[in-house]
C-alpha cells in the first residue's frame, strides 16, 4: 500500500462528514456553503481558517462555474493546500542536523524518535539517539528497543539525571562517532507549566551551544513539536505555548488515523506559520512519512489519487 493510500485510510474518519456535504445532486445552494463551513469548523480547522477557505472556494466556484462534487472536491483540496507552509529544510534528511523532540506526555515523541531513527539509518545516515527523558524509565527502555532494531546507539544516563547534561553527552558521543544526525527525546512537558518550560529552554540552549562546537563544524539544531492529532484544538494551544517558549522549527502530527478531526494539522500550520515535517497514520515505521500538503489535502477531501 502506497503512502497516499495509507493517508486516505488514516483520514477516513475526518473525511466522512465532508462526504455528507459533497453528496448532493442538484445546484450548489446556500445550505451547501453553510454545511461546508460548519463541517470544516467541526473538523478542528478553526473558525477563521474555515470561513476563509469556504469563502475562497465559493469565489472560485462562481468564477469557474464549478457545480459538481468532483469539481468542488478538487477545488477545495487546492484551497486547503495553500494554507500549509512549505518545508524549506528537512532537518532529518538535510544533515548534519540535531533535532530535539518536545511535546506533552502521550503525544508519541519516543515512538516518533524511534521510527525516524530507523528510517534514516536505513537510508545510510549515521544516527545517534539521545534519551533526555530522564523522568520516565519506560522512555529509555523504549528507545533501547528502537536503537537495537535500527542498529543505532542510544546515549542515556540514570533516571533523574539533568536532561541538559544528557544532551551535552549525546553531542559529545556524536562528535566522536562523526554522526550526521542526532535525535534527542525529551520528557513530556505540560505547556501550562512555566517552570517546566523554562527548564526545557535550558535544555535547548545547552544543546545549541554544544552543537555549535562540533569537530566537523557547527551542527544546526531544530526544535520539533510532536502533537497528537486527537487532542484537537488543545493541540493548537500546545503549539502556541511551546513556540513562544522555545521558538519551534517544525511540527510532527501523530495519530491522524485515530481522529475524525484532521483539520487540526491545518490550524496549527496556519496559526504558527510552521511547516509540518512528518505525519503519522499508523503503528508501523513506514506509517510515519514526510508531509506532502497536496497529498494530505486530497486525501482529506476524498479526491482519488
Amino acid at each position: 500500500m502506497g503512502f497516499f493510500d495509507a493517508l486516505s485510510r488514516g483520514l477516513e474518519r475526518s473525511r466522512e462528514t465532508l462526504n455528507e456535504v459533497f453528496y448532493f445532486g442538484g445546484e450548489v445552494d446556500e445550505d451547501f456553503w453553510e454545511d461546508l463551513e460548519d463541517t470544516l469548523v467541526m473538523g478542528d480547522m478553526g473558525a477563521e481558517v474555515a470561513i476563509q477557505v469556504s469563502d475562497d472556494l465559493r469565489d472560485a466556484a462562481a468564477k469557474k462555474n464549478l457545480k459538481t462534487a468532483p469539481q468542488l472536491r478538487r477545488a477545495l483540496a487546492e484551497q486547503l493546500e495553500q494554507h500549509f507552509v512549505p518545508i524549506e529544510r528537512d532537518p532529518f534528511s538535510d544533515t548534519p542536523s540535531c533535532v530535539l523532540f518536545v511535546g506533552i506526555n502521550g503525544a508519541g515523541k519516543t515512538t516518533t524518535v524511534g521510527k525516524i531513527a530507523s528510517a534514516m539509518a536505513a537510508r545510510g545516515k549515521n544516527v545517534v539517539i539521545g534519551s533526555a527523558d530522564t523522568f520516565r524509565a519506560a522512555a529509555i527502555e523504549q528507545l533501547d528497543v528502537w536503537g537495537q532494531r535500527a542498529g543505532v546507539p542510544v546515549i542515556k544516563r540514570d533516571r533523574g539525571s539533568d536532561p541538559a547534561s544528557v544532551c551535552y553527552d549525546v553531542l559529545d558521543e556524536a562528535d566522536k562517532r562523526g554522526s550526521d544526525l542526532v535525535l534527542i527525546d525529551t520528557a513530556g512537558r505540560l505547556h501550562t507549566s512555566p517552570e517546566l518550560m523554562r527548564e526545557l529552554a535550558k535544555v535547548v540552549n545547552v544543546t545549541r551551544k554544544r552543537a555549535a562546537n562540533m569537530a566537523a563544524g557547527p551542527m544546526p539544531v531544530s526544535v520539533v513539536l510532536v502533537i497528537d492529532a486527537a487532542t484537537g484544538q488543545n493541540g493548537l494551544n500546545q503549539a502556541l505555548e511551546f513556540n513562544e517558549a522555545l521558538g519551534l522549527d517544525g511540527i510532527i502530527m501523530t495519530k491522524l488515523d485515530g481522529t475524525a478531526k484532521g483539520g487540526i494539522a491545518m490550524a496549527v500550520a496556519e496559526k504558527l506559520k510552521l511547516p509540518i515535517l512528518r505525519v503519522g497514520v499508523g503503528e508501523q515505521v513506514d506509517d510515519l512519512q514526510e508531509f506532502n500538503a497536496k497529498d494530505f489535502c486530497r486525501a482529506l477531501v476524498g479526491e482519488s489519487n
